[in-house]
């Protein structure tokens, strides 16, 4: 079953791009020099920020559904981060690299299913999880510190 990952809109982001620490800090934001690989993956173009980038730490409402499942955590995004990640059938290196818990839920956003796969073998847990009619979307998770990462939808 063909799926489609999208990484998150770079627009409700944009406004924090170049504010001053001291304001990011009012606004519970906080700014990162990338020091070392693999450590900041952005939420919106869904790699890795590169030694050297910026990438500010936020909370973000990962599941705004008026439910028990209702969520919010912190995110990654890679400071001028301009598009967002929208591919079919290609799962981007940041997920592939890293422990993920999906769970799938309805168009209400009540969850029905979830599981933890590896990244590098996520497919076949994406195709059970999109077989059930009932399944509207999936969200990805890194499951080491429970981060939203992006959604699944069906292609």
């Amino acid at each position: 079953m063909a799926f489609r990952i999208t990484g998150l809109s770079p627009e409700p982001f944009r406004r924090l791009f170049g504010l001053p620490d001291d304001e990011l800090a009012r606004l519970g934001v906080k700014r990162y020099v990338v020091d070392k690989p693999q450590a900041f993956p952005c939420r919106v173009e869904m790699r890795d920020a590169a030694p050297g980038e910026t990438a500010l730490l936020l909370n973000h409402v990962c599941q705004p559904a008026d439910t028990p499942y209702r969520a919010s955590h912190a995110i990654f995004v890679r400071e001028g981060a301009a598009a967002a990640y929208d591919r079919v059938d290609d799962v981007p290196a940041v997920m592939r690299a890293r422990l993920l818990s999906l769970r799938a839920f309805d168009a209400s956003g009540m969850m029905l299913d979830a599981d933890v796969v590896e990244g590098a073998a996520v497919e076949p847990l994406i195709a059970r999880l999109l077989a059930n009619a009932d399944v509207s979307y999936i969200h990805a998770h890194y499951a080491k510190r429970g981060c939203y990462s992006g959604r699944i939808d069906r292609a």
